[in-house]
């Protein structure tokens, strides 16, 4: 074997991240293991900044590793997948997934900004006060209207 490939830390460099999170992917699964080179060291072929890079960007966008991994693999199957296991479906998947969580932090948000309005300085007061907006229960509809100090 020649020593042609990149070593762990150039790759980790490329990709931004840190030799120990180029580890981990490969412990994952996520990341093919290097093969040795005739000194001893990892080399791993230039594809793998790509891969690095497509698993950082999968993860900003909302991906845990279970479904970059999901991915990964449909991409290394090429045209053999079924409809449902594609980035186009996943994306549908996690964009639902994302509106639904907007739509509960603006439900929090809101009901920050009602607390903060009707003056709630104490929680243990607040929660016997029929005036008090947060939730002490369950946050699943917008504050109630409470005006006043709670």
């Amino acid at each position: 074997m020649t020593d042609n490939g990149l070593r762990s830390g150039q790759v980790a460099d490329a990709a931004g991240v840190n030799v120990e999170t180029l580890r981990y992917y490969e412990r994952r699964g996520l990341l093919d293991e290097p093969l040795p080179s005739l000194g001893g060291h990892r080399l791993y072929p230039p594809e793998a900044v790509t891969v690095m890079r497509v698993i950082k960007a999968a993860q900003r966008l909302g991906f845990t590793l279970d479904e970059v991994a999901a991915l990964l693999e449909v991409s290394r199957i090429g045209h053999r997948r079924r409809p449902d296991e594609g980035l186009q479906a996943r994306a549908k998947i996690k964009l639902a997934e994302i509106d639904t969580k907007l739509e509960e932090l603006m439900t929090v948000r809101d009901t920050l900004r009602a607390a903060l309005a009707a003056g709630c300085d104490d929680l243990i007061v607040c929660a016997d006060n029929a005036c008090c907006p947060l939730p002490f229960v369950e946050l699943t509809a917008p504050p109630k209207g409470g005006s006043g100090v709670c």
